[in-house]
């Protein structure tokens, strides 16, 4: 599995992602200050829930920033021994009904999903319950999973 590929596979979601933050805060400033949203009265906010609007989508395009950063760092500095879970390793799972799953163990954008080689990954964090349970595990171990009331389990078949 080229790591590299599924890497800019990544970025290239989260760059989208980003594009669309931006756009957005784009669009919410314009809202924010466009001569038609001046408030009329003391109950015309549509101008400063524009602005509330305008900030959060500024924040959201940092993380987003801050969530490309991360995966460019890690890019350059891939695990070579992979006999452990650790940040940039891709995980083969099977659940107890023989179900595969692929997860990459990555420093941010839990949840996304991406599919490479035929197969759909998830990215997983280090601080997710899932990325709890992955750290330091080692091919052949089982992982038990606890999220809410429900807990499922893993072999780990393989690391990457």
């Amino acid at each position: 599995m080229n790591k590299d590929q599924l890497i800019d596979l990544i970025l290239a979601e989260l760059n989208t992602v980003y594009q669309s933050a931006l756009d957005a805060t784009e669009r919410a400033q314009d809202t924010a200050t466009d001569d038609q949203n001046v408030a009329e009265n003391q109950y015309d906010t549509l101008a400063l829930e524009a602005a509330y609007l305008a900030h959060g989508q500024a924040q959201r395009a940092a993380e987003c920033r801050a969530d490309i950063t991360a995966y460019q760092k890690l890019k350059v500095s891939m695990p070579a021994d992979l006999a452990q879970v650790k940040l940039g390793c891709v995980i083969h799972l099977i659940d107890i009904d023989d179900n595969d799953k692929y997860v990459f163990f990555g420093p941010a954008a839990g949840g996304l999903k991406v599919v490479h080689d035929g197969k759909e990954i998830v990215v997983v964090t280090p601080n997710s319950p899932f990325g709890e349970a992955l750290i330091g595990r080692e091919q052949g171990d089982e992982v038990d999973v606890h999220i809410a009331n429900n807990v499922v389990y893993y072999d780990v078949e393989a690391i990457y």
